[in-house]
C-alpha cells in the first residue's frame, strides 16, 4: 500500500490531490480537442470534467492493484492548475506501475511534465517498491515520447495500428524503466 505525504513539493511544482475547487482549471485543457488528440477519450463538457474531477479526488492512495494515484499539476510560484500527473499499480504479483500525465498547452516546452512524472517513477520505486514502470502512447506523440526519454525511459515496442482509436488506426509506443535503471540515475 501506498498513501503519500501531500502536497509533493518540486523546484518548480506543487503536486497535490485534486479538490472540488479545480473544476474550472481542469476543465480549461481537457476541454481542448489538442489535448485530447492522442487520448482515448474526446474533448470533455462542464459536467464530463465534473465526472472526471469527482473521480480524481479519490485517487490518492494505492491500495491494490489497479489503483492510480491522480494529482494536479500546480505551479510553485502561482499555484496555478497546469496539468495532472498519475501512477497506476498494474500488477502486484510483477510489480509493476504505470506513468502518465497531462498538461494544458500553455505550459507545454517547460518540462513540466517530466519533473511531476519523475516525482510518480520515485513514488513507485521507492514508495511501492515497483520492480518496472512503463509509460504507453500514440506514436504519433512526439512530444510525449520525448518526456519519457527525459525520464531514462527505454523505448521498448511499437505496436502499429494495434487499436482503432476515434475512427482512425492508431499506434502505440511503449516506454519502461526498471528499478535497477531508475536507481543508477538517482
Amino acid at each position: 500500500m501506498l498513501k503519500p505525504t501531500y502536497p509533493i513539493i518540486t523546484q518548480r511544482l506543487v503536486l497535490r490531490p485534486f479538490t472540488p475547487d479545480d473544476l474550472h482549471s481542469l476543465h480549461a485543457y481537457v476541454s481542448r480537442p489538442d489535448v485530447t488528440r492522442y487520448l482515448y477519450w474526446d474533448p470533455r463538457d462542464l459536467d464530463a470534467a465534473r465526472t472526471d474531477l469527482d473521480k480524481k479526488i479519490t485517487r490518492v492512495a494505492l491500495h491494490d492493484e489497479g489503483d492510480a494515484i491522480d494529482l494536479a499539476i500546480t505551479l510553485r510560484d502561482s499555484g496555478a492548475l497546469i496539468g495532472n500527473t498519475m501512477l497506476v499499480w498494474t500488477s502486484k504479483h510483477n510489480r509493476q506501475g504505470e506513468v502518465g500525465y497531462i498538461l494544458h498547452p500553455d505550459h507545454h516546452g517547460h518540462g513540466y511534465a517530466a519533473e511531476a512524472s519523475r516525482e510518480m517513477l520515485r513514488l513507485g520505486f521507492d514508495g511501492l517498491d515497483l520492480h518496472r514502470i512503463v509509460g504507453r502512447l500514440d506514436a504519433r506523440n512526439a512530444a510525449s515520447a520525448r518526456v519519457l526519454e527525459k525520464l531514462g525511459m527505454r523505448r521498448e515496442a511499437l505496436f502499429v495500428d494495434n487499436e482503432f482509436v476515434k475512427g482512425e488506426w492508431a499506434s502505440e509506443l511503449d516506454y519502461a524503466i526498471l528499478r535497477s535503471e531508475w536507481d543508477a540515475t538517482t
